[in-house]
């Protein structure tokens, strides 16, 4: 049953926000309130990675449940029926016909998204490009998935042999610790090829790894497969896919997030998952390790339709426009390398 709940003020939208109180986590006790306070205050850091991009949403509306019950969640990717009016959308044609998706550009969208328990947040590699269609891809990603028996350590060893390959090719790779399992690279790219061409320059890089250390690591899909080895997943570059964005919360029993980390702390022998409170200290901290990830291209100079022109420069931070809503909802609780040839220009 839904709470009366309250009206609250964030950056001059008017938002109603309902049961605050409600447990997400039953392991640590993590509330829906402390999941809107997280995601207004790494507002900053998540906004300009999200900029332009279609966002499907993962949601749990009874709770993440436990690690031996888990609860369901489902993905959605159409607005929710109700969004306001003000949620900035834009529609792309499915074989089933268009649907609209959110874009997240500013700390209301965020609160919105945190009322109706979308926790996770997935994007693709590329933005809107200026008419309106999918423009090209400004990063690539790969997915280093661990299977049975694999733990975050040999993820880490597996991501420093693809990390002396992509600087091989020019480009500079970031970690982000997944907040589930593994671990995620990205480096940032001009825009200048096709999501095909991209995912198999990065099929190419994970076929590479398997060749040169076959009992670290796989590119084969099946799981039958994957037991002792990490999985190499290329895939995520297909232009329909998504990947879940940095800095967003998971779905897990803990409240982990896919957190951006430094290669120094990849080699840490006690390198873990890390937790919203973890992730809100370090960014109060400064440590962003994800503020070179900007596209290698200035920004369109117009938008397509129901999309405004980006808030957040993309060779830059967001500015902190989390200011207004942390004052109104400052109640609410806190909380050996070959080189592979690339298919791009060298910057």
């Amino acid at each position: 049953m839904v709470g009366q709940g309250q009206i609250v003020q964030v950056d001059g939208r008017r938002l109603r926000v309902t049961n605050l109180d409600k447990v997400v986590y039953p392991a640590t006790g993590t509330t829906k309130g402390e999941i809107i306070a997280y995601y207004t205050q790494i507002a900053p850091l998540i906004l300009p990675l999200l900029d332009g991009r279609p966002v499907t949403r993962k949601r749990w509306v009874e709770g993440v449940g436990t690690t031996d019950a888990p609860a369901d969640a489902f993905f959605t990717k159409q607005l929710e029926p109700g969004a306001p009016d003000w949620i900035l959308r834009q529609a792309i044609q499915h074989s089933d016909g268009p649907k609209e998706y959110p874009l997240v550009e500013d700390v209301p969208t965020l609160v919105w998204l945190a009322q109706v328990a979308a926790i996770e947040l997935h994007v693709p590699q590329w933005r809107f490009a200026p008419d309106g269609l999918p423009g090209r891809p400004d990063r690539l990603v790969l997915d280093l998935d661990p299977g049975p028996g694999v733990g975050l350590d040999q993820c880490a060893e597996v991501a420093r042999i693809a990390r002396g390959i992509l600087t091989d090719m020019g480009l500079d790779p970031f970690p982000v610790t997944s907040g589930s399992k593994g671990i995620h690279l990205y480096a940032a790219l001009p825009g200048e090829q096709t999501s095909d061409e991209i995912s198999a320059v990065v099929k190419e890089l994970a076929r590479l790894i398997e060749n040169d250390h076959p009992d670290l690591a796989t590119s084969v899909m099946s799981k039958a497969v994957r037991g002792g080895k990490v999985f190499l997943d290329w895939s995520q570059n297909n232009g329909k896919k998504t990947t879940i964005s940095p800095y967003s919360l998971r779905g897990r029993a803990q409240p982990w997030v896919a957190a951006p980390r430094t290669w120094d702390e990849l080699d840490e022998p006690e390198l873990a998952q890390l937790d919203l409170d973890e992730v809100l200290a370090r960014a109060a901290a400064g440590v962003d390790p994800l503020a070179a990830l900007r596209p290698l291209v200035a920004a369109p100079a117009s938008a397509p339709p129901r999309h405004r022109a980006s808030r957040h420069p993309r060779s830059a931070p967001a500015p902190a426009t989390a200011r207004t809503a942390t004052a109104t909802v400052a109640a609410l609780p806190r909380c050996s390398p070959r080189t592979v040839r690339p298919v791009w220009r060298a910057p």
